[in-house]
């Protein structure tokens, strides 16, 4: 592809340079105080930070729970990414696009227009290359760890993923130049990798609506997602616990047993902004008609919601 002229693109949907740092002697592992989530590393300049609200700090020389020096980072983004690649091809131009190299709001157009004028060989970025970007010289794509955000807890994870393989892998081959792409993942078998290799938009919506079905999840169902946040977490326990026991005894009157409740849980992101989050969800052809009757004072209320996390 270099010695051709042309370009490539290289898309992980991870930022940093590290998506966990842990302590070898006791397992302790870096986590945001206010989203409880495990913190990136972003290099010595930026240090560790949160995604989800920005919080950051210096990496510890010592591990802050048993005071250990054996700190260690595992895990690949793009800014790891990127040095290993200036290694194996020290004479190509990178250019990196993600959040953490677009903080002004020109920076987007600066980096597409630089890699559309064949200033850089290799782009590397995370989900902003999905857009339509029409990019005759970029012969090959390659997607590294494609089953990031496969495995998450939301029934429209494979949908999502799905979508943003295609995408991505839509880049390569838009010119009589043609093009190849490469993905690399863990989980070859799983169908959604399948489908989305062989670009075959058939077989997973079959495959996938088959899946919905049997779950009895959208289309074949509505949903509704009930979500309390609360800054001890006690309290939130107790408010989701109390509220999933009034409408247990709200289905059984009405004879509803066609709804389903799941839950009270924890949200994945149990924890953000310092709140914590239990939620509810409904689920039934037609789960609305419970809400009327329900104290929901302090509750956030979503119908058909467009994420479970």
């Amino acid at each position: 592809m270099l010695n051709k002229n042309q370009q490539a693109i290289l898309f992980l949907n991870r930022r940093g340079q590290a998506t966990y740092v842990f302590c070898r002697q006791c397992g302790h592992s870096l986590r945001c105080p206010n989203d409880d989530q495990p913190l990136t590393w972003h290099g010595s300049q930026q240090g560790l930070l949160c995604h989800l609200c920005g919080y950051s700090r210096k990496m510890p020389s010592k591990c802050p729970n048993c005071g250990s020096s054996q700190i260690r980072q595992l895990g690949l983004g793009t800014a790891k990414l990127e040095e290993l690649v200036k290694i194996r091809f020290p004479e190509a131009r990178l250019l990196r696009w993600d959040a953490d190299t677009t903080k002004n709001k020109d920076d987007h157009e600066l980096i597409l227009s630089h890699f559309s004028a064949h200033r850089a060989d290799i782009l590397i970025g995370t989900q902003m290359l999905a857009k339509g970007l029409d990019l005759p010289l970029v012969t090959l794509v390659g997607i590294i760890l494609a089953e990031v955000g496969l495995n998450l807890p939301d029934y429209r994870a494979a949908e999502r993923s799905f979508q943003v393989l295609t995408q991505v892998s839509g880049r390569a081959g838009r010119s009589p130049l043609g093009g190849e792409v490469v993905l690399q993942t863990y989980q070859p078998e799983n169908y959604v990798i399948q489908a989305a290799s062989h670009h075959d938009f058939t077989s997973f919506y079959k495959k996938e609506l088959e899946y919905r079905r049997m779950l009895s999840y959208p289309p074949f169902s509505r949903l509704i997602r009930l979500e309390y946040r609360h800054l001890s977490q006690p309290k939130a326990e107790h408010e989701a616990h109390q509220l999933a026991a009034l409408i247990t005894d709200e289905i059984e009157s009405k004879g509803l047993r066609q709804t389903a409740v799941i839950g009270p849980l924890p949200a994945y992101y149990s924890r953000m902004h310092g709140l914590w989050r239990w939620q509810i969800i409904l689920r039934g052809q037609n789960p609305e008609i419970l809400l009327p009757n329900l104290p929901l004072r302090g509750w956030q209320i979503e119908v058909d919601p467009p994420s479970l996390l």
